[in-house]
């Protein structure tokens, strides 16, 4: 099928759809996933071609179906041995594709590097850890928070707490995504975001969005994040918020005005107003509930684990302000302990006076 055909069909096919769940299933694709749900199924090359139909149903390609892409199916497939050909990401993102090649990586990796096509969802429907997760598969983290050590303060905490492509791409309009984590077993610090079975532990069979929205009502209180807060003290969990941006762009690059600390905490007000949590899903996905503003500005209570930044990228200028901070604190502690120590003068002069 020509592409520009293809573009038509798909845009046809998610109109008709667009008003179904993302989980529905085109009945097209019944027949395909008959076949390629069982895990041992490989191409005649021997490449494995399992496709999780868990997985697939909380995708955006759900609505288009398996036929938009593999528009040429034989009659005779499986049993003759043939191949579909399937389309290129570019016959449907085009716009895409064309801001991807002129970006730094657009010479470096191709779509599916990043993206399986088979698993792909919407960043409002995935976690910020799941997102750095696909730019750790080149980037390694050690290797990241070495080199923005060199002029990023506390570099391994800015990285836990923003989404790599907050700063190297043109994404905008940012709020603060928090994700439920729990500790690593064995571990003293370290946590990972929790899963929909570890949560689900929790419920007593109700929805996992129960466990802070506990009156059903789709927005999260303050005081059900405090209460949610201290009630995950005794489960080694924790709420985690990274910055996320809504709109998400392509345009992997580096851009001067993220060297600049304003543009986050100083900029930023507003988006630190907007905050969601984001919960786990049975089909690996993600679905967001709105917390009442202020929650990250409620910092003691609201997201004690949130991370705020406290020093600068100077050395110098971090222990001097160290020295005036212990200077502060050392006189009315001195003042304090030389009055414990001449307490018995004290007392005889005021008896005498």
């Amino acid at each position: 099928m020509h592409g520009y055909n293809r573009m038509i069909w798909v845009f046809l096919t998610v109109f008709m759809f667009s008003a179904a769940p993302v989980s529905a299933t085109v009945p097209a694709d019944v027949a395909c996933m008959n076949c390629h749900s069982r895990k041992e199924l490989k191409s005649p090359t021997g490449k494995k071609v399992f496709i999780d139909p868990v997985s697939f149903a909380a995708t955006t390609h759900t609505i288009v179906g398996c036929t938009s892409c593999h528009d040429r199916v034989s009659s005779g497939h499986p049993g003759d041995g043939s191949i579909p050909p399937k389309a290129t990401c570019g016959d449907c993102h085009g716009p895409v594709q064309s801001e991807y090649s002129r970006s730094l990586h657009g010479k470096k990796a191709g779509c599916n590097d990043c993206h399986n096509p088979h698993e792909v969802r919407l960043p409002i429907f995935m976690s910020g850890d799941e997102i750095n997760r696909k730019c750790a598969r080149c980037h390694d983290t050690r290797r990241t928070i070495q080199s923005h050590s060199k002029w990023l303060t506390q570099a391994d905490l800015h990285i836990d707490s923003l989404l790599c492509i907050t700063c190297h791409t043109g994404s905008k309009d940012y709020v603060i995504t928090m994700s439920i984590e729990s500790r690593l077993p064995g571990s003293s610090g370290d946590f990972k975001v929790a899963t929909y079975e570890e949560l689900a532990t929790l419920t007593n069979g109700e929805v996992i969005s129960k466990l802070i929205d506990k009156n059903g009502d789709n927005l999260v209180s303050l005081e059900e994040l405090r209460d949610f807060n201290h009630h995950l003290r005794g489960k080694n969990m924790r709420l985690w918020g990274m910055m996320t941006p809504e709109v998400v762009t392509h345009s992997y690059q580096i851009l001067d005005n993220r060297w600049d600390c304003s543009f986050c905490h100083a900029s930023g007000p507003k988006a630190m107003q907007k905050s969601f949590i984001a919960f786990p899903g049975k089909n690996g996905g993600y679905e967001r509930l709105a917390v009442e503003k202020g929650a990250i500005l409620d910092i003691l209570y609201g997201t004690p684990d949130f991370y705020m930044l406290g020093t600068t990228r100077s050395t110098a200028l971090n222990i001097i302000g160290a020295l005036i901070v212990v200077a502060g604190l050392s006189f009315p502690v001195c003042h304090g302990f030389l009055r414990f120590l001449t307490r018995k003068n004290r007392k005889e002069n005021d008896h005498e006076a």
